[in-house]
């Protein structure tokens, strides 16, 4: 492997290793309907129970993000029996009716072989929906899915458009790997202005070995 391409390997094995993180995911998120706003005073004073019972009340409706809610206290056993089968279920729930905090928790789930068998391939396509809604985490793992081939036939010029999506929304890892695709033609056209760009744009971000790429980068363009 040439010293060029080191910094973008592990920057992307950082990304396969960190980028997915299910568990972390699952948290209790706030909403404008009137149960689920009970639900969430409830859960901050400590109520647990009360916080289940009105987020189960807004679920039933199909109010996805109580769905999602619900999932995770039921997942984490948050104050209440856990129940990760029935949790699993609310989850799914929340996925299919499109909220992408839970397609992405799902996917990740999925990658990981956590609480449900593993499957990268399901997992791209839950990755996949969630980043069209524009989730930077999701457009992150799915760029690294078609990056690797993992679930999904290996398609460089798909990984470079979703890291790029990733790195518009300030990703820096993403924004590395995208310029060592620039760097070197990987998926898109060689490009060495675009490339020196996403380097500054990933040091800025705080990506240690950005810095030196773009000081080569600038260095070779002034020969």
């Amino acid at each position: 492997m040439s010293l060029q391409r080191l910094g973008a390997c592990l920057a992307l094995a950082a990304l396969v290793s960190f980028g997915s993180p299910a568990v972390a995911q699952l948290q209790i998120v706030p909403d404008d309907d009137p149960d689920l706003a009970r639900g969430w005073a409830a859960y901050q004073a400590r109520d647990a129970q009360g916080a289940f019972a009105y987020f189960r009340r807004a679920a039933e409706r199909d109010e996805r993000v109580a769905q999602f809610n619900l999932a995770v206290m039921l997942i984490r056993g948050d104050g209440i029996a856990a129940d990760p089968a029935q949790g699993l279920a609310w989850l799914h729930r929340a996925a299919d009716n499109g909220l992408a905090r839970a397609q992405f928790s799902l996917a990740a789930l999925l990658e990981q072989g956590r609480l449900v068998p593993r499957s990268l391939s399901q997992a791209t396509v839950w990755y996949e929906k969630a980043a069209r809604q524009g989730w930077r985490d999701a457009q992150v793992s799915v760029a690294t899915q078609y990056y690797l081939g993992r679930g999904v036939p290996r398609d460089y010029a798909a990984a470079a458009y979703w890291y790029g999506q990733a790195a518009e929304q300030g990703d820096a890892g993403a924004a590395y790997i995208l310029a060592s695709m620039y760097e070197h033609g990987d998926g898109v056209p060689q490009d060495d202005q675009r490339a020196l760009r996403w380097y500054v744009e990933a040091s800025a971000g705080g990506e240690p070995a950005a810095r030196i790429k773009a000081e080569e980068m600038r260095a070779r363009q002034r020969r």
